[in-house]
């Protein structure tokens, strides 16, 4: 749901919360996850997991002719908990994973851009953590 700003999405992820934090936050997992299409891939992922520490994945097309760094500093790690953090551009997002049933529910609350039209974007957030979501429960 995108609102004011910001865009609300989750997913209920079947696995255990110390494989879904692993796979959210480990390099060699997030690059294999972290894309929007089958077209787009994630070469390289560095993540300095702690508060003040930074991230940074290359999200480039398969083809090599399109790509960008998407970046940030994390200003709150909770492990296994909630993550925020703001991205090079001044948006802020929040990631909470929450146990349920056996399951993780993960909730992420964004900023918008202004560069792409909002439901592209909450599309694109949505494709990402679908993916997300997909790898994870192959792996358990």
């Amino acid at each position: 749901m995108a609102s004011e700003g910001k865009i609300e999405i989750e997913s209920k992820i079947n696995a255990k919360l110390d494989q879904v934090w692993e796979h959210w936050t480990k390099p060699e997992h997030i690059t294999k996850w972290n894309k929007a299409s089958e077209d787009w891939l994630c070469p390289n992922a560095e993540n300095d997991l702690k508060e003040g520490g930074k991230f940074k994945y290359r999200m480039e097309s398969e083809d090599g002719k399109v790509g960008f760094d998407f970046a940030g500093t994390y200003k709150v790690v909770k492990e296994k908990e909630k993550l925020t953090y703001e991205l090079e551009d001044g948006r802020n997002a929040e990631v909470t994973f929450s146990e349920e049933d056996g399951n993780v529910m993960i909730k992420e609350t964004l900023d918008t851009e202004d560069q792409n039209p909002v439901d592209q974007q909450e599309q694109g957030w949505k494709s990402i953590l679908e993916s997300f979501k997909t790898y994870t429960e192959e792996q358990s």
